[in-house]
């Protein structure tokens, strides 16, 4: 008896232990819907207009119904281009789905949640109205729908999406706007599960001193059970907790406090896990989990934005939600390229324009660490109070958790219903800043003036006070304008003014969107939506590389190296909260391939790593470089700076050698040099050129013309203009180069000519009046032909030097000493470094398709030597003096009325001065360049420029003796 008694003890014992042992509930979830574009689900589908209207057949869900081939396009602002009178494509979608609910959900709380639908959204379920139609496209929202399930059985989803709401001040916030606009349910449907007590959401507030305070939204309190928060860091250990006992509230605080918190940065984004209980005694009966991260926002009116008692500015851009196969239908991995792209560019912060992103993308942005503006949207219109009121609150409790939140963004543009400014706060327990991302000056909010598209000299008083200054939008980046085009000026402007708290340059990528009415190629609306530093599909513009050297946090600006370098390196640590000794620096000692190698780039010999100087966030100081004591015999230095993660920042090059050195062995100008080329190669011992038995030039002269031949070349001059008309090759088909040199500003006219012999070759010098002085043609034996010539302007000019012509339709591509592999701006000369590249042709406009990047045609900055690769063969042309802009055939930078800037004559350019270029909003597109800032000012020239250029018509014969590609660099410390 005893025993039975022990025995029945022992199992009540076991069953108490197993009861407190089982894990506590959690929410359950089951897609209705697939997870992202990328993952969809058919459900039933009718579309009333448009495209295959009028029948019920399928559609994947989550998408927009334009993509399936369903309905009209609209871009948002149609109503501006075809008139007011312009009615957009008002299609309804009618979706249906059966589902089922398993059998233990019958006593649960079970919502069904929409995380996007555009625009107005009706439920039912089996037959039974969900809740009140939903309006705002941009927003999760959910209903309780517990009492019309049938558990177990099949239960019928019906849903009627209506493209345009009923709601006109929806309409105007959403649809009539600079964007495209789409319909359907673009976001997942799932539906989640509860126990009756349950906790509903959490607000919390982290402070950078540890303080942690959580409003636990709760439904279904219980009397004297528990609310229980663990707070647990990153290697699973709970570093603080708090409590507190239920009575009938359904909002209850809980407050605990962490002892020196790793505190969250966009350059520290140290994330920690808040695990929240619903307790009864020892028992959880409920568990939800938040991440979340403790620093504190302070804006100090009169000074500056403040995170963590730091003052930070902003190296922002702005983000559409896009993919052109799927529009605003996007899945995670797009949101983490594009969380990285943004972190390549050394940006720090992103403006979620015009409507709240995915989830995903500001999760990726917690961990891994950017200053994100959540905005409600609004385009220049706003949302009525009762209509934005649910908006404002089911944007806030979805997002109050992320720490990369530092602003929450009342609309856009003048889309601002003040009446909400209050509301944000009522679900926001941090009680974040909220700011007016708006077009007019005086509308500071919050001690921020966000006023959009300001000018350099503008932004220049704008920084004098009283408000803090942070653009929400600054030059606009359609085309090829915009996003690095005169950025260095305006981010120097930030970084050192006092109330300068930087901006968000508009925008990352081309709006471009796969027409399935179109054959699927990609519009982009025209001039509407080319806005990006990227195309559609992420494809890198050159702004990406010039905004990735002007944002560098490491910031060098020595452009050359003085004639006393030493390896020291001035350097200014443009970090916020990162001392330069926890980056890791790499230098590299390389040598150029030269145009005959098949390969381009340059072949590194030695290089050395090691951590940075001890340089403060703010502060400046110097880089030294253990350099070798050879480090002068090779051709260029290159710098590599990598932040703590290892990501690289920006790589730097200096040429070591100057012009003349680094043609040595290609530009063969005397019989001595075309002999030592042709010496055996001390690599493979064989001869890699002959030289002809006879070095001599040959000139023949008519009456209106003069031919000189060496070599293998002859050119023929016209005697009356002094330009070439005709090139042959002995070895190859004769070159259509010709029609210069004439001047691209200026105006010249031939006074007279004449030739005569020089050493071994022969001169051709023809002087001018007007605003050239002299050019002076030699012909060399081996075939190489020089062009001196010096002119003398004084005034303002776009560009400066001389063209020529040659066939576009011929050429086959380029390779080039000099930067690249991007085309420059007088006002954008960032992101291009020194090496050998090539590209072949293409006929890309930045902004429109095909997307292929680089393009082949624009300005190219310090170019050494570049060989042109055509359909009669090659030509080369190389210079002695630094500074060479080379041009390649006609291209424009911003599209219009008529394309900006103009161009000079000719369409091969040879110049010592290139233009700036504008934004869609420099005013007028054509002009006022001026006012981006110095950079964007005409080039000022005053006296005589004087140039020689070398051209080799063919493929000439070259020094070989370049080390072998496949040499191993040697290692050398950093310090």
């Amino acid at each position: 008896m005893l025993n039975r008694k022990l025995l029945l003890i022992f199992l009540l014992l076991l069953s108490i232990a197993e009861a407190y042992a089982k894990s506590p509930e959690k929410r359950e979830v089951k897609y209705l819907s697939g997870t992202d574009n990328k993952n969809t689900v058919a459900w039933n589908f009718y579309c009333t207009g448009g495209r295959k209207s009028g029948y019920w057949t399928t559609i994947q869900v989550p998408s927009h119904w334009e993509q399936q081939g369903f309905g009209t396009y609209n871009y948002g602002r149609d109503y501006v281009t075809y008139g007011k009178s312009f009615r957009f494509a008002d299609e309804k979608g009618m979706y249906n789905h059966t589902f089922q609910v398993p059998k233990d959900w019958k006593n649960k709380d079970v919502y069904i949640v929409f995380e996007g639908s555009m625009t107005d959204t009706e439920v039912m379920i089996n037959g039974k109205l969900a809740g009140p139609t939903h309006q705002g496209a941009f927003y999760q929202f959910k209903y309780n729908i517990s009492d019309k399930l049938e558990f177990g059985k099949d239960n019928l989803l019906e849903v009627m999406v209506s493209k345009m709401s009923a709601d006109p001040s929806v309409n105007n916030a959403e649809r009539l706007a600079d964007y495209w606009i789409f319909g359907g349910i673009f976001r997942p449907v799932y539906l989640e599960a509860f126990p009756k007590e349950h906790v509903a959401y959490t607000a919390i507030d982290a402070k950078a001193n540890g303080s942690f305070s959580m409003n636990v939204h709760l439904s279904n309190p219980q009397q004297n059970h528990e609310v229980v928060a663990e707070i647990i860091d990153v290697a699973g250990k709970v570093v603080g907790s708090g409590r507190t006992t239920l009575a009938t509230d359904t909002v209850v605080n809980i407050k605990a406090n962490v002892n020196n918190p790793l505190q969250w940065t966009a350059e520290t984004p140290n994330l920690y896990t808040v695990n929240t209980y619903i307790r009864s005694g020892k028992k959880n009966l409920f568990q939800t989990s938040d991440k979340f991260g403790f620093r504190t926002i302070e804006i100090r009116e009169g000074d500056g934005i403040y995170l963590n008692g730091t003052k930070i500015k902003m190296k922002g851009v702005n983000r559409h939600v896009w993919w052109p196969e799927t529009g605003r239908s996007v899945n995670r991995a797009i949101d983490l390229m594009d969380v990285k792209l943004i972190k390549e560019m050394n940006m720090n912060a992103v403006r979620c324009s015009h409507y709240p992103p995915d989830k995903s993308f500001l999760q990726i942005c917690d961990s891994l660490g950017l200053y994100v503006l959540d905005e409600l949207a609004g385009w220049q219109n706003y949302y009525s109070t009762e209509a934005g009121a649910p908006l404002v609150k089911e944007m806030v409790i979805r997002d109050a958790n992320h720490p990369s939140i530092i602003f929450w963004s009342n609309g856009n543009e003048g889309g601002h219903n003040m009446e909400l400014d209050d509301d944000y706060g009522f679900y926001d327990l941090s009680n974040r800043p909220v700011i007016h991302a708006h077009h007019r000056p005086g509308n500071a909010f919050n001690g921020i003036d966000c006023n959009h598209y300001e000018d350099y000299y503008s932004t220049k008083n704008l920084l004098e006070g009283p408000n803090i200054y942070m653009p929400t939008e600054f030059l606009h980046s359609q085309d090829d304008g915009g996003g690095g085009t005169s950025l260095a000026d305006f981010w120097e402007l930030h970084w050192n003014s006092r109330l300068g708290a930087g901006g968000f340059l508009w925008d990352l990528a081309d709006e471009g969107i796969v027409r399935t009415d179109l054959n699927n190629i990609i519009d982009v609306n025209k001039v509407n939506a080319p806005d990006g530093l990227m195309g559609p599909h992420r494809e890198k513009e050159g702004s990406f590389f010039a905004i990735k050297e002007i944002y560098s946090p490491v910031h060098i600006t020595m452009e050359e190296l003085p004639a006393s370098f030493n390896g020291n390196i001035p350097v200014e640590n443009r970090f916020h909260f990162t001392n330069l000794n926890q980056c890791t620096f790499q230098w590299e000692l390389a040598d150029y391939r030269k145009p005959g190698d098949v390969f381009t780039g340059y072949i590194t010999r030695k290089k050395g790593t090691g951590a940075g100087p001890a340089v403060a966030p703010v502060a400046k100081g110097n880089l030294k470089l253990n350099l070798p004591a050879d480090w002068q015999d090779y051709d260029v230095l290159l710098l590599s700076a990598f932040d703590p993660h290892k990501e690289l920042l920006y790589t730097w090059t200096w040429n070591i050698k100057n012009n003349k050195q680094l043609l040595d062995g290609i530009v063969l100008l005397t019989k001595e040099q075309a002999e030592a080329a042709a010496k055996p190669d001390a690599a493979n011992q064989k001869a890699s050129n002959t030289v002809t038995a006879e070095w001599k030039v040959e000139v023949t002269e008519t009456d209106s013309t003069v031919t000189l031949n060496g070599g293998e070349i002859s050119v023929k001059l016209n005697k009356k203009n002094g330009t070439i008309i005709e090139v042959a090759n002995t070895k190859s088909k004769n070159l259509t180069f010709g029609n210069g040199p004439v001047m691209v500003a200026g105006n010249a006219t031939v006074a007279n000519m004449r030739h005569y012999k020089e050493g071994d070759g022969h001169v051709v010098e023809v002087n001018y009046t007007g605003d050239m002085n002299y050019a002076k043609w030699k012909m060399h034996g081996s075939g190489w032909l020089s062009l001196e010539y010096e002119y003398n302007l004084d005034g303002e000019y776009p560009f400066t030097g001389i063209s020529f012509n040659y066939p576009e339709n011929f050429i086959i591509g380029a390779k080039w000493l000099g930067k690249g592999p991007y085309r420059v701006w007088k006002n954008r000369q960032q992101g291009v470094e020194h090496n050998v590249w090539e590209n072949y042709y293409n006929d890309v406009q930045t902004g429109s398709a095909p997307w292929q990047y680089p393009e082949f045609k624009g300005y190219f900055a310090d170019v050494s030597w570049m060989e042109f690769n055509t359909v009669e063969g090659k030509f080369l042309v190389a210079t002695l003096e630094d500074n060479l802009f080379v041009r390649r055939f006609d291209f424009y930078g911003l599209s219009g009325i008529k394309p900006h800037p103009d161009l000079p004559v000719g369409n091969v350019s040879f110049l010592d001065n290139i233009p700036p270029l504008g934004t869609k909003l420099a005013l007028n597109i054509s002009a006022n360049t001026k006012n981006l800032g110095p950079a964007g000012e005409l080039n000022k020239v005053n006296g005589p420029i004087k140039r020689t250029l070398y051209f080799y018509f063919g493929l000439p014969k070259t020094d070989d003796t370049s080390p072998q590609q496949f040499d191993q660099p040697v290692i050398n410390e950093l310090f």
